[in-house]
């Protein structure tokens, strides 16, 4: 399988394993209760060595809610994705190893509500 393909879905999986509720490949309907994960998209850079392929993995994951003043609920579940991005380790095929975390909190007025966005930016390195 794919690293990236690989990494995505092992991270799915962990995800769905939490108290929140998690969405992928599509947003969902604006009807959908706050809050949410949205494991976002993926960028794979590989580079081909004489015995194997390694490279990185970026995954976006995107934490939205509907209350602004629940800033400390926001923090707590980018907090709660760290973690599980930094336990993971093996998958099938690949080894992982966290090189990069990019966390932003910031306000978000695309819906008629006015939303809190939590923004992970994380860059696995695959063996």
């Amino acid at each position: 399988m794919d690293p990236q393909q690989e990494l995505f879905t092992e991270l799915l999986l962990q995800l769905k394993k939490t108290e929140y509720v998690v969405h992928d490949t599509f947003l969902p309907p604006e009807d959908t209760p706050y809050p949410f994960i949205y494991l976002a998209d993926s960028q794979q850079a590989d580079q081909q060595t004489k015995g194997a392929v390694i490279g990185s993995v970026y995954q976006t994951i995107h934490v939205w809610h509907n209350n602004p003043r629940q800033r400390g609920t926001v923090s707590k579940m980018l907090l709660d994705i760290k973690k599980i991005c930094y336990g993971l380790e093996h998958t099938a095929g690949y080894s992982w190893m966290i090189a990069n975390v990019t966390q932003r909190i910031l306000p978000d007025n695309t819906t008629k509500t006015p939303l809190l966005h939590g923004l992970l930016e994380v860059e696995f390195k695959f063996s």
